[in-house]
């Protein structure tokens, strides 16, 4: 049966059929209303509806429904939106195969880099588990049977002495200018390992200069991580002039400024996300990897022990005596 109730400011649809319960808080009653009678359908004529029901809907309603959930629901929105745009959008779900998602596998591939593939195929493949779990509109994950580009390798690209000096020179040091201050966010970066959106973010009140700690509450992974502060990275903070948040920049805005300041410096190919790279080469010479991942907010330290433990046989030995 469905029921709609007054929930807090909102109303709340129940739906109970068939062994299947679900329910969702919306804010006017006629949403609730309407959720719970289509809901209510979906469940009694499942088969039916999965058979006619085109991938660009299924897409449209995990963006509605479940991508909002999530911390990077603005690229999920955007991706779902290209893929029910694109033709295997129009294909009904009982027609859903390997093949079709191969086919648009290898017409992205022509158009973005394989990487960027990898991860529309992750957030694909999760529509349609959920399509399949919870939503019950197919029997089976097609994705399963669809091979994913290779890994890229990881980047190795560091900051040299002399582009550095030379971005220094462009941004100028005057702190009241945003473009100082987003070179000063870079070098920051390089002292932290902290990604360019966690360092926008920052806000005063979860910086301690004494105990030398910044607060994250929420980070890429969805968890909060404290920042151990270097007596360097405190000091770029003191440099700061006052303001909020601590480095006075949006995401959009230091992104425009250090591709300004980098190109005009004529550098090439350096990205600012290097300097969490270049942070967790020169960390991973001081401290183990376990310290290194607290550090860095990595959960697979793999990636970690393979990447930035550029120690050779020869350097091991010399420790080991």
């Amino acid at each position: 049966m469905a029921s709609v109730r007054k929930h807090g400011r909102g109303w709340r649809a129940y739906v109970d059929r068939r062994g299947v319960r679900r329910s969702r808080v919306f804010a006017t009653q006629a949403e609730a209303r309407d959720w719970a009678a289509r809901t209510e359908y979906e469940i009694l004529h499942s088969d039916r509806v999965a058979d006619a029901t085109p991938l660009a809907d299924v897409l449209d309603r995990y963006a509605r429904e479940v991508s909002p959930t999530k911390r990077g629901h603005r690229w999920e929105a955007l991706r779902l939106r290209l893929m029910a745009a694109d033709r295997i959008g129009r294909i009904r779900m009982r027609d859903l195969d390997a093949a079709a998602l191969a086919d648009w596998r290898d017409r992205r591939l022509q158009q973005v880099a394989p990487g960027s593939v990898r991860r529309e195929m992750n957030l694909l493949s999760a529509v349609l588990t959920t399509a399949r779990r919870e939503w019950r509109l197919i029997a089976r994950n097609p994705m399963s049977d669809v091979r994913r580009p290779a890994e890229p390798p990881p980047r190795t690209r560091l900051p040299t002495a002399d582009e550095m000096e030379r971005i220094a020179y462009v941004a100028g040091s005057d702190l009241y200018t945003s473009q100082a201050r987003a070179w000063l966010a870079f070098r920051f970066a390089c002292e932290t390992a902290m990604r360019a959106g966690e360092i926008v973010g920052l806000t005063w009140e979860r910086v301690d200069l004494e105990r030398q700690v910044a607060h994250l509450p929420r980070t890429k992974n969805g968890s909060a991580r404290d920042v151990p502060l270097s007596l360097a990275a405190v000091a770029l903070l003191r440099e700061l002039p006052p303001m909020e948040p601590v480095f006075g920049l949006s995401s959009s805005s230091l992104d425009a400024l250090w591709r300004k300041m980098r190109d005009k410096a004529g550098v090439t190919g350096l990205h600012f996300h290097d300097s969490r790279a270049y942070a967790l080469t020169q960390l991973a010479r001081r401290v183990d990897v376990l310290t290194l991942a607290k550090i860095s907010g990595h959960r697979d330290i793999r990636l970690l022990s393979s990447v930035y433990y550029r120690e050779t046989a020869e350097d091991i030995a010399r420790r080991l005596g």
